[in-house]
């Protein structure tokens, strides 16, 4: 059976699917209704159920090895005593699962080997590990304590000798030894790209270095000591023992400071790559952050202007007019640039910001005036988050003029003081309450400087000796490339 004729038998049968004791190896069951089916017994390895529905489905004694259920509703299934070796149930909704005697390990992979946390996991074959580790240490320190010993205590001059002669060579063989597998190390995980034969090829490296070293080693200071050595003691039994026996420590001592040494780099990466990933996803969260703020800021903006507007089309429809005109330049302004760019010139935002205000000239006339001033002119270049200065003059138009009978001033002065930039927003309109409870608009301002500049920029409010609310932040973080800080 096929996957069409599969989907042909759920569509014509009303009764849940049962598949006992079948041979289903593979089969693409990815986004089907199994509510309530039976498949108990069944081969079911590496079948793909990604998105499938099996609410209620028994599947008890399966093989269901490598199977894959991604996103799958598996609410209230049995899976008991079945084998979900490898299987991925990422995002897969278990509640109420029957997970009884299955056997859910991962099998062994030996990119997966670590000697540490296999010795950490207290398995029988880590204890095993640890065992021998153990001894081999503490027989390689009882051995240098023994052959020290003899140096200093033993009263035979050339057996003395031997002892010093063989453990200036095994000293000068372990610092040499430890020295190529480090240079080693630099080139033959780049150059070889199997694992099996970058220990090989080290193994061999090390082998034909040792025996050159020692070679020179004994012909050079150790021959004549030596050779006294074995007259006087010809039948010692370290003088029986084949030349190949003493490489087998140099060979360990390299594989084991290569596997450290490059596991300890896989260590990194990984960590270095976590780092990058949960910086990335910071980043993206802030940006899906700032995406929030800025698609709410455009209707509320939006609801007011028309709000102005509609108040004007019967009274004064050549204001209304003049309004929309103004309204659709500032529109231009948001929807003319990326959507994914959340920082633009001062320049570029006070001209939106004066659009904004003779909008709202047209409909307050002789009751509004404003001014715009930028003391320094480079300041002009500064990149600064969008939308930063136009909710704030909306509440000074909002919360302060409009509450005026007679003429309100709302003057945006811009300057630098101190290292900090300032946004200054000034008018005559009711005083800050004590306790002011900020609006949305006031509150899209806090985020957003919370967001990309953390504690190096604030908001203050003041009402002497005038009122005015102000924005400062660090210049040298807006000198940064855009959104370098999020």
């Amino acid at each position: 059976m096929n996957r069409e004729q599969l989907l042909d038998l759920l569509k014509n049968n009303q009764q849940p699917l049962r598949m006992r004791a079948s041979s289903l190896s593979n089969f693409d069951f990815s986004g089907m209704d199994l509510t309530g089916a039976d498949l108990s017994f069944s081969n079911l390895e590496r079948a793909n159920f990604n998105g499938a529905i099996l609410r209620n489905a028994t599947i008890r004694a399966a093989a269901l090895n490598r199977a894959s259920f991604r996103n799958a509703d598996l609410t209230n299934a049995d899976l008991s005593f079945s084998s979900l070796m490898d299987a991925d149930l990422t995002g897969a909704k278990i509640d109420g699962i029957n997970f009884s005697f299955s056997a859910r390990e991962k099998s062994f992979d030996w990119e997966d080997f670590s000697l540490v946390g296999l010795i950490q996991s207290q398995s029988w074959v880590g204890t095993l590990v640890a065992i021998i580790l153990g001894a081999i240490m503490l027989y390689g320190f009882n051995a240098i304590v023994f052959f020290t010993a003899e140096i200093y205590f033993t009263s035979e001059p050339i057996r003395a000798g031997l002892y010093q002669f063989l453990t200036v060579q095994n000293i000068t063989a372990g610092v040499l030894t430890v020295v190529l597998t480090q240079a080693m190390s630099l080139w033959l995980e780049p150059f070889i790209r199997r694992e099996a034969l970058q220990y090989l090829v080290l193994s061999v490296t090390i082998l034909v270095f040792n025996q050159v070293v020692n070679a020179g080693i004994y012909f050079l200071f150790g021959k004549e000591m030596v050779d006294q050595f074995v007259i006087q003691y010809p039948n010692e039994a370290g003088q029986k023992v084949p030349w190949y026996w003493y490489m087998i420590g140099p060979v360990l001592v390299a594989n084991a400071i290569y596997y450290l040494g490059k596991r300890g780099k896989q260590l990194s990466r990984k960590m270095s790559d976590q780092e990058v990933q949960l910086l990335n996803l910071e980043k993206l969260k802030t940006r899906a952050e700032l995406d929030a703020l800025q698609a709410r800021i455009n209707p509320h903006f939006l609801y007011n202007s028309l709000n102005s507007i509609a108040s004007l089309v019967h009274e004064d429809p050549d204001k209304a007019e003049e309004m929309t005109l103004l309204l659709s330049k500032l529109f231009r302004y948001t929807t003319g640039r990326r959507n994914d760019d959340y920082f633009d010139s001062i320049e570029h935002e006070l001209e939106m910001v004066a659009t904004y205000l003779k909008v709202e000239q047209v409909r307050f006339g002789a009751r509004l005036e404003f001014a715009v001033e930028v003391k320094d002119p480079t300041l002009n270049e500064l990149r600064i988050p969008k939308f930063l200065l136009q909710p704030i003059v909306e509440n000074a138009v909002k919360h302060g003029i409009s509450k005026l009978p007679e003429q309100g001033c709302i003057r945006v002065q811009i300057y630098e003081q101190e290292g900090c930039l300032h946004l200054c927003v000034y008018d005559n309109g009711p005083a800050f309450p004590d306790t002011m409870n900020a609006g949305y608009g006031l509150r899209s301002i806090q985020d957003k400087l919370r967001l990309l500049y953390q504690e190096d920029a604030l908001v203050e409010l003041h009402n002497a000796p005038q009122k005015y609310l102000c924005v400062k932040i660090k210049k040298q973080r807006l000198t940064e490339p855009p959104g370098a800080g999020t």
